[in-house]
């Protein structure tokens, strides 16, 4: 569609006849299927959110603690920020090393902050890792993440030779130095506890230090999907209200058609009313994530074919099939060849444990860079301008999943990593194109609603067989999604995408915990390696 054309909106003065039997019904199965996992049948089906908090997942997976942040976050307006939101970290993931490595390093600054006479008494510093991160923890890295912040290490400027270092000889020991202490730590202070449990949290670990015997300072933390944090007793930080308050695409677009903006200009209005930043120091902010995913694409790209770490034995391809797209005949062929290469890369990169971008998360890292690099200088040659829009626009949809249903695999199975990943590509394609508001969020649901049910079954823990290859697919999709609703009516689609998003709540609650990044289930079951 030609930047600027008029598509005309959805008829907002009367919903669709069914659409709100439909919604009633969302709610409706919502309520029963809580009632029959917890025996409590709520009154009134009104009222349900789309998140329920502490809704108990399918298969024994543990229910989410009504306390959490991220919990409580499902009531109000959304007030994620893009530099929440959009994080550099080392892969494969970011619930699993991101997270963790936020974890202690978080725990490390607390550990400084002790009184002397503590600090003196202390011998050991000791990690634990239950559910989720036990479960497919060593195939993630994430005991080399743990360590890694506890030695005082941030995940946005971490060396990645630092991480491989641990792969290769495991056996290291480094200091921690507490005052006027030094405190040995390595690998073997990381440990791999129960899978299964009462937690919070599907990604619940402990930190400690001890003297002795004796415990100095503990913490519970939880990593809750996307890079994102919490501990017990977590009181997020204080922001101003955000212009244009919204926790539905809906609301959104009520306010984009009343003061006839684009979903850009209504994020980047509550970017610097709920942070207080200038535009310019928001505009600062995106281009170094656009520059973080043209370098891990290009990265990716020029990478030889190898052999990724771990049992699988897997070989990379994205350097080949980016190769053998420049001889491809026929447009569509050479395009979608192209935007698979540049996912590949990302995801690839993610897969080395090297540096990449949540967006929403480091399994889906290769989705997002691979839709702005083919809008980029190397595909649809939009301005900076037009990728700054088109990051904030794909951060609104990647908002609202995360406020309506979750980011994280641990929770949800992969249809919250690329599903998201997938949405927010195909709203920011519509947005570089100059798509109306009502477009975007049509083109993210389309995304979303062919991800529905996607399990999250990485063969070995590793996050390469299947995740690489749904990166690519994640971003093809992205596109099919944008096309189709830029060549529909927009009036005539019947699913919308706040329905779509109740769907995967839905969805993550009732599937089967063998299916939630815990390789339990599906291809980590049905693939045999030798």
């Amino acid at each position: 569609m030609a930047e600027g054309a008029i598509v005309p909106e959805l008829d907002t003065r009367e919903p669709p006849a069914g659409s709100d039997r439909r919604a009633f019904m969302m709610r409706s199965a919502l309520a029963l299927s809580i009632g029959a996992l917890t025996g409590c049948q709520p009154k009134d089906v009104s009222n349900i959110p789309a998140k329920a908090p502490g809704a108990p997942g399918g298969g024994g997976a543990p229910a989410l603690d009504p306390s959490l942040d991220v919990v409580k976050k499902s009531k109000g307006p959304v007030m994620t920020t893009a530099q929440e939101f959009y994080k550099v970290g080392p892969g494969p993931s970011s619930s699993h090393t991101i997270g963790p490595m936020r974890i202690t390093y978080d725990f490390y600054q607390r550990c400084t902050r002790l009184p002397a006479d503590q600090l003196a008494q202390a011998t050991a510093l000791k990690v634990n890792l239950f559910g989720s991160l036990s479960a497919t923890g060593k195939g993630h890295g994430t005991e080399r993440a743990a360590l890694a912040g506890l030695v005082g290490n941030e995940p946005a400027t971490v060396d990645p030779a630092f991480l491989d270092g641990l792969a290769a000889n495991p056996d290291q020991t480094f200091t921690v130095k507490l005052g006027g202490k030094d405190i040995p730590v390595s690998l073997k202070d990381i440990v791999y506890d129960a899978t299964k449990g009462d937690f919070h949290h599907p990604n619940t670990m402990t930190c400690k230090l001890l003297a002795g015997d004796k415990v100095l300072l503990e913490q519970e933390y939880y990593s809750v999907g996307g890079g994102f944090i919490e501990w017990k007793g977590y009181e997020p930080p204080k922001k101003n209200p955000p212009k244009y308050p919204y926790a539905r695409i809906s609301e959104a677009l009520a306010h984009c058609k009343r003061d006839n903006i684009t979903l850009a200009q209504l994020a980047m209005a509550n970017e610097t009313s709920i942070t207080g930043q200038s535009e310019a120091e928001v505009n600062a902010f995106l281009d170094k994530i656009l520059g973080a995913m043209d370098a891990t694409v290009k990265t990716g790209l020029a990478a030889p074919t190898s052999t990724l770490p771990g049992p699988i034995k897997l070989k990379t391809k994205a350097h080949d099939v980016y190769v053998n797209a420049q001889g491809q005949e026929g447009t569509a062929r050479r395009a979608i060849a192209l935007v698979s290469a540049y996912a590949l890369a990302g995801s690839e990169e993610n897969a080395r444990g090297h540096l990449v971008i949540t967006a929403p998360t480091g399994g889906s890292a290769g989705v997002l860079p691979a839709v702005i690099y083919s809008l980029g200088p190397a595909g649809a040659k939009m301005s900076k301008d037009k990728l700054r829009e088109a990051l904030l626009a794909g951060a609104v949809v990647g908002y609202l999943c995360k406020h309506n249903a979750t980011l994280s695999a641990a929770e949800g199975g992969c249809q919250a990593e690329i599903g998201v990943a997938s949405a927010m590509g195909a709203a920011a394609i519509a947005q570089a194109y100059g798509a109306p508001p009502q477009v975007a969020a049509n083109a993210a649901e389309g995304a979303l609603e062919h991800h529905l049910g996607m399990t999250c079954d990485p063969v070995a823990g590793f996050v390469q067989v299947p995740c690489i290859e749904r990166c690519a697919f994640g971003a093809v999709k992205a596109w099919t999604g944008y096309l189709i609703a830029t060549n529909e009516i927009p009036v005539n689609r019947r699913v919308d995408f706040d329905s779509t998003v109740d769907a995967m709540a839905l969805t993550a609650k009732e599937m089967n915990s063998k299916y939630k990044e815990t390789s339990e289930g599906g291809l980590a079951v049905s693939v045999t390696l030798c």
